[in-house]
């Protein structure tokens, strides 16, 4: 319980909304990143030595280099889903809890994934440039793009965000496959309308593949190669999920052969902090290639109403921390 002569240190790394810093009361010291870029490493380092708790986001990572930095660190609250940037064991062996926010980035995240999928199949990149260019006289009979009625969409992964984006297609009358480690009950599959498929059957026959999966060492790279090779010849790749999940390289070969069709993605590897090897940028080929892709910025949660949602979470769970009560959405090192 925090005592009135006690004032734990927090610090929090990125930008949050003032509400969130007024919700801590006088009960705790705040050290608050007030710019919507990253602390350099020095500072980084100068903020967490004294930190009680660390409020995290996207672009950090605290791994055992980082941590024997924090001598006082009990808890990392993350202000987000994913979690592979925070190595848990290691913080299991110092006593720091971590806690994530389950269930608010979801929603937005699927929806965004339906966005990407028809802003890459219906060509509104190119039309938006075609009406600013100052050559749009009329209609015309050009950028013919792929519907989603009639065509069959494949879920790598039926989590969460898997589910929610299922829901959502719903109401477009396709197809919907999917393939995950764990079946649905036949009542779930037959609520959103679909079935399970090996993997090799849901490339196949996809019009549309969308990741929805965890990064994870058995995901990192998932779509490589000889997964794509397997893709459906004019098929749609939308990654919504995790940069690594993709061998950005090899999207890149896909797309200029023609075998796939397009990729829409809102992450991308050089994002994902876990990886040592990760890529410092987004592959060269993919970001020239105008007319068969289509990138935003991690937007996935960017919703006004759900990022203040998902910080007052991360904030509450380090006042309940210091209470004596258990935070939500605690992780461990054992998946």
């Amino acid at each position: 319980m925090v005592q009135p002569s006690e004032r734990f240190r927090v610090v929090i790394t990125n930008k949050v909304f003032p509400e969130v810093l007024a919700s801590f009361g006088d009960d705790f010291e705040l050290v608050s990143n007030p710019s919507t870029e990253p602390w350099d490493k020095d500072e980084w380092s100068q903020h967490l030595h004294s930190a009680d708790a660390v409020i995290a986001f996207m672009p950090d990572r605290l791994g055992e280099d980082e941590l024997a930095l924090c001598p006082r660190l009990k808890l990392i609250s993350c202000a987000l889903k994913g979690y592979d940037n925070f190595d848990l064991h290691a913080c299991e062996r110092r006593g720091i809890a971590v806690c994530i926010v389950e269930d608010l980035l979801t929603v937005p995240t699927a929806e965004l994934a339906v966005g990407l999928l028809i802003a890459v199949s219906r060509n509104l990149l190119k039309g938006d440039a075609s009406i600013r260019s100052g050559q749009f006289h009329s209609w015309r009979p050009i950028l013919y793009g792929s519907g989603v009625q009639g065509a069959t969409i494949g879920l790598m992964g039926m989590g969460a965000v898997g589910q929610a984006i299922a829901a959502r297609l719903k109401g477009f009358e396709c197809s919907i496959n999917y393939h995950d480690q764990r079946r649905l009950s036949e009542d779930s599959e037959r609520a959103l309308g679909v079935a399970l498929v090996a993997r090799e059957e849901l490339f196949a026959r996809s019009d549309f593949v969308i990741l929805a999966l965890p990064l994870t060492a058995e995901t990192t790279h998932c779509i490589d190669y000889d997964a794509l090779a397997q893709m459906k010849p004019g098929a749609y790749l939308i990654n919504p999920a995790r940069g690594s999940l993709v061998d950005e390289a090899a999207v890149a070969n896909a797309l200029a052969s023609n075998h796939l069709a397009g990729y829409a993605a809102d992450v991308f590897e050089f994002e994902d902090w876990a990886r040592r090897d990760r890529p410092q940028e987004i592959v060269s080929r993919l970001q020239t290639m105008t007319d068969r892709t289509v990138f935003t910025p991690h937007l996935g949660s960017a919703v006004a109403s759900v990022r203040l949602a998902i910080e007052f979470q991360a904030a509450r769970n380090v006042r309940d921390f210091f209470a004596g009560k258990l935070p939500r959405g605690r992780v461990t090192g054992k998946r």
